[in-house]
Order: structure tokens, then C-alpha cells, then sequence
């Protein structure tokens, strides 16, 4: 599964710009430039020295290279781009540009790498999967949460964050096959200036069952080891309780035929329930809980593979895949995804909601964190990521996977 639409072109400009934004491009001299923009637009070096009489003058010179400085002017004119001091036809981007060119523009979406399993689009998820036509088992993600003062990775305000998520995954529940599910990995946040805690996550249940008629299957809680907060409202003004868990809100398009499995997520036994199955079970009768709960001799003595799971996920956000992927992205001089998901949680969701070789779709890749997940448990993938650093960065952690092509840096 590669669908070949992916490897799209974007207009000379994007090349000129993206050439610049390639961390390891630093100043740029016009020949190496051109040789850049040229590679990524895939014109030949042929067609690129090609001359036409141009000017008052009839002077021969190229086109092509005459549309690349006419772009490198309108990227210094936006403050993107500046000359280097002291170095004639020599430039770099100026901070500004780089916090900007790094990004996709909406409109675009083209290939970032690929395996065997999967592709990861550089682009905005709308523009990435708005044509998607391949049946979709599992929508998994961490989107960006909808705080009160903006992160890097970027994240909508809370009045828009319930249009925003329901037109990101649109396409996605299109797709879906019938019981396929969506995950949506989403943590509390506070009403401004306020210990009260916002209900953005009660009002987009409700408007994703309104707008796509997805129910709510439920709410897995992820409890992790965060780190004490609310600072304000625990640690200083003591009236509110430290945050412990997100959590991993699961819905269906038909609880009914569901594809969800827990016997892929089984638990190991306890050393206690162990020995109770080795001498058969139960040997007592008891009714508790006015006969809700009944155990009768025997109970509890039927050989299993494991205890089924209960809607508490413990899992630790410390995650050496995610330090191994930070480690690499800052060798390359790329900043770094600042809200990773553990590879370990993206790995059990993955195996409980999807069966080997079904389609699972991330729309904010991030780090690459639930691609990843699905390469370990053979699940075919897609993801797309909008911020350039991060696809690239993600990407490394791909380069041992069958099949992986790299087509970003080449573009």
C-alpha cells in the first residue's frame, strides 16, 4: 500500500523555499540554488541552462534561473530570506524564515517517506487525505490540545478547536469500514484564569456523534507519570489536584460490528491467579454486592492466555524510542515534537482495535509515533504531518524498516 498520488510537485517556488529550508543547506550560493530547486522540481539540468533572448537587450540568458532570483526576492521581501554579510550571491534564511518555510503551506501535500507498510505525507491533513479512497480500519492520534497559549507545534484556539477537529477527520471517518474506530488521544485543560475545567472534550463527543454518528465506545484512560500540574491552581493556590492521566477517547461508526479485539491485548496472570487456576478455582460459594457478583467452586479455574484488560492503560512517558528519535532529529539540526505519545501505548491500541495488514491513519504524525507502532505490529499505515522538522526527524526512525525510500531531502 503506496498509493502513488502522494508524490506530488509543488509550483517553483515551494522548491525555491524549500531548498533554503533544508537543515542542512544553511547560506546557499545561487549555483548550488539552482542545482536544488531544479532536483526537487525535477528539471532536467539541460532544460534549466536552456537560454531565451530576454530583456530590451535580447540578452541570452535562462528562464528558469531568472524565476528562481525573481522567488528568492519574494522570500527576502516576506523577511524570509536575507543576504549573507561580506559574501556576494550568498544567502540564508533569516530566523523568521526559518519558523516559516518549515511548515507546508495548506495547499500542499507531498510524499516524505515511505515503507513497505506505509506512507508519511509533508502537508496538511486535510489537503493530504481529501481524495483518500482506501478503506481505513483505525484513525489514531494525539492532536494538538486547545490551550490557552500556544505551543510550537501549533494548536487552534478553544472556541475553534470543535470545527477544526471535525473537519480534520472527516475524510478519515469517510473512509472507515463498517466497526472501524477512531481514537483520539485528548487531555483536560482549564477555562482561562479559572481552576474549572474546560468541557471541550463532553462537547466534541457530542458533536462527533452529531456531525459523523460515531459513538462513544469509551474512555480509555492513559495514566502515565506526568509531572505535578496544574502548577498554579495545585502547587500555589491549592485548590485543585495534580493531573495523572489523559485520556485515549474511543468511538465507532457501528458498535455493533466492531473490529475491536481484547484477546490481542491480554495481560499477563498474577502470580496469585496462577496458582488459583493450578488447583482449579474457587472452592468456596459467595454472593456479594446484592448478587451482582457471584463465585461459586470452580470459578476462575478455566486455563487462559492471559487476564483481559481493563479501560486503564499504565503507560510511562518515558519512552526510549521517543529520546532515540530526539537524539537523531537534533544531530540533523531539526527542532523536536514537544507532546510525544510512548511508542508502548501507540502499540496496544493499534493491536486492540486493528487485525495484521489493516489500514490504520494518523492526520497528525508528529514524531511518527503510531506509524512506527503499526511497522512493529504489521499494520499497513498513513500519516501526514504539516511542520517539515518533524516528518524529517520522524522519518529517521524508519531507516531499518523494509522498503523505506526517503523522498523528502530529494524533493
Amino acid at each position: 500500500m503506496r498509493p502513488q498520488h502522494y508524490a506530488k510537485q509543488i509550483d517553483l517556488f515551494d522548491h525555491v523555499a524549500g531548498a533554503y529550508a533544508q537543515p542542512e543547506s544553511g547560506p546557499l550560493r545561487n549555483a548550488e540554488l539552482y542545482r536544488m530547486a531544479v532536483s526537487r522540481a525535477q528539471i532536467s539540468k539541460e532544460h534549466l541552462n536552456e537560454t531565451l533572448p530576454i530583456g530590451k537587450a535580447c540578452s541570452e540568458r535562462s528562464p528558469i534561473k531568472q524565476r528562481i532570483r525573481w522567488h528568492q526576492q519574494e522570500l527576502a521581501r516576506l523577511g524570509l530570506l536575507q543576504k549573507v554579510e561580506g559574501q556576494r550571491g550568498v544567502w540564508e534564511l533569516t530566523e523568521t524564515g526559518k519558523a516559516k518555510l518549515r511548515k507546508a503551506r495548506p495547499d500542499v501535500a507531498v510524499l516524505a517517506f515511505s515503507t513497505n507498510l506505509g506512507v508519511a505525507i509533508w502537508g496538511n491533513c486535510t489537503k493530504a487525505f481529501g481524495d483518500w479512497n482506501e478503506p481505513i480500519f483505525l484513525g489514531l492520534s494525539s492532536p494538538p490540545f486547545p490551550l490557552s497559549r500556544p505551543r510550537d507545534y501549533g494548536n487552534p484556539p478553544i472556541e475553534e478547536y470543535i470545527k477544526f477537529i471535525c473537519r480534520t477527520i472527516a475524510p478519515l471517518v469517510r473512509n472507515l469500514v463498517k466497526g472501524g474506530n477512531l481514537v483520539l488521544n485528548l487531555g483536560d485543560v482549564f477555562d482561562r484564569h479559572s481552576p474549572a475545567k474546560s468541557t471541550y472534550i463532553e462537547e466534541l463527543t457530542l458533536a462527533l456523534k452529531a456531525e459523523f454518528g460515531l459513538s462513544l465506545m469509551n474512555r480509555i484512560v492513559w495514566q502515565s507519570n506526568k509531572p505535578p500540574g496544574p502548577t498554579q491552581w495545585a502547587s500555589l493556590k491549592r485548590t485543585q489536584l495534580n493531573e495523572a492521566y489523559e485520556f485515549c477517547l474511543w468511538f465507532c461508526n457501528d458498535p455493533v460490528a466492531c473490529i475491536a479485539n481484547n484477546q490481542r491485548v491480554l495481560e499477563p496472570h498474577t502470580a496469585k491467579h496462577k496458582k488459583l487456576i493450578a488447583k482449579g478455582g474457587e472452592n468456596r460459594f459467595s454472593v456479594n454486592g446484592d448478587g451482582a457478583y457471584r463465585i461459586k467452586p470452580g470459578s476462575y479455574g478455566r486455563q487462559t492466555e492471559g487476564k483481559l484488560a481493563r479501560n486503564i492503560f499504565s503507560v510511562s512517558n518515558h519512552c526510549s524510542s521517543q529520546r532515540a528519535y530526539k537524539k537523531r532529529a537534533r544531530e540533523l539540526g531539526l527542532a523536536t515534537h514537544g507532546a510525544t505519545m510512548p511508542l508502548n501505548l501507540a502499540r496496544k491500541l493499534v493491536r486492540f482495535l486493528t487485525d495484521v495488514g489493516q489500514l490504520v491513519v494518523d492526520p497528525f504524525g508528529g514524531s511518527m509515533t503510531t506509524p512506527l507502532a503499526c511497522e512493529l505490529e504489521n499494520r499497513e499505515w498513513a500519516a501526514s504531518e504539516i511542520v517539515y522538522d518533524y516528518v524529517r526527524g520522524g522519518a529517521e526512525r524508519f531507516v531499518d524498516c523494509p522498503g523505506f525510500e526517503l523522498a523528502i531531502d530529494a524533493l
